[in-house]
């Protein structure tokens, strides 16, 4: 897969990148460019940047002096923040803390990228953590907690593994659908109503968030929604999966 840059308009750029896994499939990999208030940029996640798409985020940056921070949203993704934080040693970087102890190297913020003072720091976007599952799960194999990221101004919603893309084919026309990752079941808390925690954050996603337009995921790609149809499909997703999300 070649690495891509998408400019979503209003300061945001979607980076699609590769990640090969048990070095067979290439199931994806993102990060984002951010562009802030000040002019300064921030980038979503640690993604190796390499050939014409680190041509094209140098240039937008300064050769990378305007690039202020890193916020690292997904605990289990660690494999590139070593590399582009020796790219990028002017940047502040944020992370789980997870991250902290997989990649001590790093000179990682005492700020938690899920913190309060985090949210604060950067208004042009706006955060959500989902409530009844752990962000960082005692198994490994558990990926369904991330930190979503939603930028207004573009209507670009940026998530890792939390919510996936799945395409399926209704009157021989494919339509986007979105599942909950596939370990969402693991991953609930070991608490009386998780599950429900669960739902209700997600149908309050959907409310909030309404007006999502770019959808970017870490391995299921970029998909361009209608307007509604996020809040639509997600509400629909919820609503199916309520029943077995709270009998856990």
């Amino acid at each position: 897969m070649k690495d891509q840059l998408h400019d979503l308009g209003h300061g945001f750029w979607n980076i699609r990148g590769s990640f090969v896994r048990d070095e067979m499939i290439d199931i994806g990999n993102q990060s984002a460019l951010v562009r802030l208030a000040s002019g300064k940029f921030i980038l979503l996640d640690s993604y190796t940047l390499t050939d014409k798409v680190r041509e094209q985020v140098m240039a937008l940056t300064n050769d990378g002096e305007d690039i202020e921070a890193v916020l690292n949203v997904h605990p289990f993704h660690t494999v590139h923040c070593a590399r582009v934080a020796q790219d990028f040693p002017h940047a502040t970087f944020y992370g789980s803390a997870r991250h902290h102890k997989q990649v001590p190297e790093v000179d990682w913020s005492e700020d938690y990228v899920e913190s309060d003072a985090v949210a604060k720091r950067y208004p042009e976007l706006e955060f959500s953590l989902p409530k009844g599952i752990d962000y960082i799960s005692p198994d490994d194999s558990v990926h369904s907690g991330s930190l979503l990221v939603y930028h207004p101004a573009s209507q670009s919603l940026y998530v890792d593994d939390t919510f996936e893309i799945a395409p399926s084919k209704l009157f021989n026309e494919v339509q986007a659908d979105i599942n909950l990752h596939a370990t969402t079941l693991k991953a609930l808390k070991d608490e009386p109503n998780a599950g429900q925690d669960y739902c209700d954050w997600g149908i309050k996603l959907a409310h909030e968030w309404h007006d999502v337009r770019y959808f970017c995921g870490a391995h299921s790609g970029l998909v361009v929604f209608e307007t509604g149809e996020f809040a639509e499909k997600l509400t629909a997703t919820i609503s199916k999966a309520r029943s077995t999300l709270e009998a856990d």
